[in-house]
């Protein structure tokens, strides 16, 4: 039997094109191990490892995490996942992060959320958390029960600075500076797939049929399994 070669992917977009969402069905259906420089950064930050505190001092001063401390974290957490699938979000934002993670190990395919920054500005704004648990409600697509309320505590919304409309506005432009660069240094090595579309239900489809070339679906073998 030939084993395939392992994925190496990432997942590109703006804030709030629907990376969260995109990123857990590509989990559920291919099974991918999936590192969030994000998720990575809080979770360094909580435990106040010697990065994590590094990068909190960045952060608090509103500045951008240095590329070697951002490369540093990732290709360590990466050498735990040599025999899996994979699939990174929030990394590389920059060149000088793609080009160090090159050095690390080849990138096959680059997924690029193109979604229009107005249709993000309409959905971002739109977004309520509970700080405590994380829950994310959107006013359009899932309101809370009650309004400013969360369904589970009863415990007031907030809406984050950071989905405040001119903080929105700041982002994805900070965003299109950024990492335009990046998906041009994809696109020059032919592993970019970008996947243009105003709401993530549309979108996926074609991002499930493309990955269905590289990978088999798991999430069906699992549902004929019998428990």
């Amino acid at each position: 039997m030939v084993v395939p070669p392992l994925l190496r992917a990432v997942i590109m977009g703006p804030p709030g094109s629907g990376k969260g969402t995109v990123s857990a069905r590509i989990i559920k259906h291919f099974g991918v191990k999936h590192l969030s420089s994000g998720d990575l950064l809080r979770d360094n930050m909580q435990k106040e490892t010697e990065v994590g505190i590094l990068a909190k001092s960045y952060i608090d001063q509103g500045r951008l995490i240095p590329d070697d401390i951002m490369t540093q974290l990732m290709l360590s957490e990466l050498k735990g996942l040599d025999w899996y699938n994979w699939l990174l979000d929030g990394f590389p934002r920059t060149v000088a992060q793609a080009e160090a993670l090159e050095k690390a190990c080849q990138i096959d395919t680059v997924i690029d959320l193109d979604v229009p920054f107005e249709t993000i500005k309409h959905r971002l704004t739109a977004r309520w958390i509970h700080p405590a648990s994380g829950r994310v409600y959107n006013l359009e697509f899932s309101p809370p029960k009650v309004q400013g309320i969360d369904d589970v505590t009863g415990e007031p919304l907030v809406q984050r600075d950071d989905d405040k409309p001119e903080t929105v506005t700041k982002r994805l432009q900070a965003y299109d500076a950024q990492t335009k660069p990046v998906l041009e240094y994809y696109r020059k090595k032919g592993i970019l797939k970008s996947f243009s579309g105003t709401e993530t239900n549309k979108i996926w489809p074609h991002i499930y049929a493309f990955l269905q070339t590289k990978l088999p679906d798991v999430s069906q073998k699992d549902a004929a399994t019998p428990r």
